[in-house]
């Protein structure tokens, strides 16, 4: 990560509709100070590192750059339980595995000081937030994401834990946004084309389901979990949706970055079969939805990806 580009975490309009949800009683204070002294007494090792606040926030954590080359992630809500624990186990797993650099977990902190939960050390990325502007018609950089989400898809450990983890590796079915995506989409009406949005939906939920073995899929793969350096792709970062399951949820990514000529290069790289891509169109429909209704009329940079994603998504 680099202190130039915006936080990832406030480029995640899903996760910023998530937060509003939560009542500010459910967010412990969380300030340098507490920082300071939760990186001193259990990581002493790293005690003599200055601490930087990272703006703008993003919304499960805050992150604190913590000397060059490690940064501090601090779950805001009790949404984000259990993220540190997931990363820490599997992302050093699965680094070698991938062809972009990920984040390499460093440590897990336990809660003190009053802060109640597990959070978590990891390696510092350079790089710059990708954009639509530099790489929508790149069907290089389509292809390259494509080949990441195959070795992600490939990822095949023996010992896949229980049900009964402290983290989550499941994700809810499509289906059950659909009564919050229906509302959604009668309340942007004349926006959007109600009767295309509609349909799409239909079709998204009626398609068949998954019948491969479960894949591992990364649960939030968009613009702004991408990083670049020197205009290319380098590294894929916030793991906190990592799963097994359907992995129609990742090609989002199709929809938030691409146009139409790199998307069919990623798709034909991908190898997605009908079912799967109707799915992805309707993960990109609902979760554009559910963030363009809480945040268009009050900011304009989401107002713009979320439009985008949506417009793409019903282009297909």
């Amino acid at each position: 990560m680099s202190a130039s580009r915006p936080l990832h975490g406030a480029s995640r309009p899903e996760e910023l509709l998530l937060a509003t949800t939560r009542t500010a009683d459910t967010r412990p204070p969380i300030n340098t100070a507490l920082v300071r002294d939760l990186v001193d007494t259990q990581f002493p090792q790293w005690a003599e590192l200055p601490l930087e606040l990272l703006e703008p926030a993003g919304s499960d954590h805050v992150i604190y750059r913590l000397g060059e080359e490690l940064s501090v992630r601090l779950p805001r809500h009790a949404g984000a339980i259990g993220q540190a624990e997931k990363e820490y186990e599997w992302l050093p797993r699965l680094a070698p595995q991938l062809p972009l650099t990920i984040p390499v977990p460093m440590g897990v902190g336990e809660p003190d000081f009053g802060y109640p939960w597990r959070w978590a050390v990891s390696r510092w990325l350079e790089g710059e937030v990708a954009t639509v502007e530099a790489l929508a018609d790149s069907s290089g950089a389509a292809v390259e994401l494509a080949e990441f989400l195959t070795a992600l898809q490939r990822f095949a450990p023996e010992d896949i834990p229980a049900e009964e983890t402290r983290y989550e590796l499941t994700a809810p079915p499509l289906a059950d946004r659909d009564q919050a995506t229906r509302a959604a989409i009668a309340e942007v009406d004349g926006a959007f084309d109600t009767a295309a949005m509609t349909e799409l939906w239909n079709a998204a939920l009626s398609a068949p389901a998954w019948d491969r073995p479960p894949a591992w899929f990364h649960g939030d793969f968009h613009t702004g979990n991408l990083l670049t350096v020197d205009g290319r792709l380098s590294a894929v970062i916030d793991f906190g949706g990592l799963g097994i399951g359907d992995p129609a949820c990742d090609l989002t990514i199709a929809f938030t970055l691409m146009s139409a000529e790199s998307r069919a290069a990623f798709r034909a790289a991908l190898g997605v079969d009908d079912a799967t891509w109707t799915r992805g169109r309707g993960w990109a429909l609902a979760t554009g939805l559910n963030a363009y209704i809480s945040y268009a009329a009050v900011n304009p940079r989401v107002a713009a990806q979320t439009t985008r994603q949506i417009t793409e998504a019903l282009i297909g």
